[in-house]
């Protein structure tokens, strides 16, 4: 891949992971609700009724920790291509594979470091 095709594919995976941290931003927001506590005042509403508004938080609060890790992934994706780090394994400083890359922008390893090949 010459300069040019490098640049241009560089630009548009940078667009990628500014696009998914918008998207994962909003979703977070738009849940905030439903990651709140849950009122236990049994006056107000039933054993089963709090049992499942506690499920259903339960799964709000893991939704958010996944969103929360896959936007630190994009983050360090995004700082590693500031400091034109960006397409190089953090593990053993060789070239990740565009088309791994482009299945996932964020990706910080290249498939040997993430098969445990080299550490």
């Amino acid at each position: 891949m010459d300069k040019g095709e490098q640049g241009r594919d560089i630009t548009a995976l940078s667009a990628r992971l500014e696009a998914r941290r918008e998207e994962l931003r909003a979703l977070s927001a738009s849940a905030r609700d439903s990651r709140k506590p849950v009122e236990l005042d049994q006056s107000k509403v039933g054993r089963l009724s709090r049992m499942d508004a506690m499920r259903d938080q339960a799964m709000a609060q893991e939704s958010e920790r996944r969103r929360s890790a896959e936007l630190q992934r994009i983050e360090a994706a995004l700082a590693r291509l500031k400091t034109n780090d960006f397409g190089y394994c953090v593990r053993c400083d060789e070239e990740i594979a565009p088309a791994r890359l482009n299945l996932d922008p964020a990706v910080a390893v290249c498939i040997n470091c993430a098969g445990g090949g080299r550490r």
